[in-house]
This record gives C-alpha cells, sequence and structure tokens, in this order.
C-alpha cells in the first residue's frame, strides 16, 4: 500500500514538473516576438542574447542554444554585428 502511495506521488510530482501548459505556451510565443521585434530594429546583428541562450542569425533565422535550467531572462543584447 505505502509503496503505491510513493509511486503515485512520484509520477503526479514528475507530470507537473514536465507539464507544459497554456501558461508555458505563451511565455514561448511571447519570446518569439520579442526576438522578431528585437531583430527588426537591429538587422546588422549577427549574434546576440537574452542571458538564456545564445543566438546567431543564419539565412536570416535565429538558432539558439538550449536555455541553462535557471536562468532571468533579460532584454536580448547584440553581441556582434555582420562583418565584425
Amino acid at each position: 500500500m505505502r509503496s503505491s502511495i510513493v509511486a503515485g506521488f512520484l509520477a503526479m510530482t514528475l507530470a507537473s514538473v514536465f507539464a507544459i501548459g497554456p501558461a508555458a505556451a505563451e511565455d514561448a510565443a511571447q519570446v518569439q516576438r520579442n526576438m522578431e521585434a528585437f531583430l527588426k530594429a537591429e538587422p546588422a546583428c549577427a549574434e546576440f542574447t537574452d542571458q538564456c541562450s545564445i543566438c546567431k542569425v543564419d539565412n536570416g533565422q535565429a538558432v539558439c542554444s538550449t536555455p541553462s535550467i535557471a536562468c532571468v531572462r533579460k532584454d536580448y543584447v547584440c553581441t556582434r554585428k555582420s562583418g565584425e
């Protein structure tokens, strides 16, 4: 009995940790909108960061690293312009 209660608790905990709900989807959409606005305002930017991911522009598209687990997103900052 005890093991089934512990197993149920672990299953619920893991499900809540790894679930992507509507709030997470909206956050991802907001990040995408912010990135698009940044790139429109900084067309010569070749590499940039938000302190969570490092991104580069490749053929007009942003390619970013996976964000670190415990990061606090900040405004995008251009770290390298095209031709530098």
